[in-house]
């Protein structure tokens, strides 16, 4: 999956603006995430860091969490910008987060300072993922 080059920098320039917004002041880690709906409309977050080290939000479920709230529900690439001088994969728990709408989403990760971006779908970085399909089996079980 690819995505024009002139989409692919737009998306790119919001996370990073986006990610001059988060709140870390803990890990001083900031990260800024621009998801591409299907229907071309562009959702941005940043990671928001929490005392409760377990109540903090990640940027690209904040992401998500408004593009749900604005009623969309397919998403065609994310974008995701930090200040590390590798390109910064999603954790664990946003992958899952993710896999929720769809395991094609492209996921392009960048690193400004070295200028380094790594292009991949969501299904190579969780592969045999839990989805719905599970859930749909058990309940046609019972």
């Amino acid at each position: 999956m690819s995505l024009a080059k002139s989409l692919e920098k737009k998306l790119i320039e919001a996370a990073e603006a986006v990610q001059k917004k988060a709140y870390a002041p803990y890990s001083g880690f900031q990260v800024g995430a621009a998801l591409l709906g299907k229907s071309g409309q562009i959702y941005t977050g940043c990671n928001v860091e929490n005392s409760s080290y377990g109540a903090t939000i990640c940027a690209e479920r904040g992401a998500v969490v408004q593009a749900v709230a604005a009623g969309e529900r397919e998403f065609t690439a994310l974008a995701i910008v930090t200040a590390s001088p590798e390109p910064c994969p999603p954790c664990g728990i946003c992958r899952q987060f993710l896999r929720e709408f769809g395991s094609d989403l492209l996921l392009i990760m960048v690193s400004p300072p070295t200028k380094k971006i790594c292009r991949v779908l969501l299904t190579d970085y969780l592969p045999a993922a839990f989805s719905c399909e599970f859930l749909k089996e058990a309940m046609e079980e019972e």
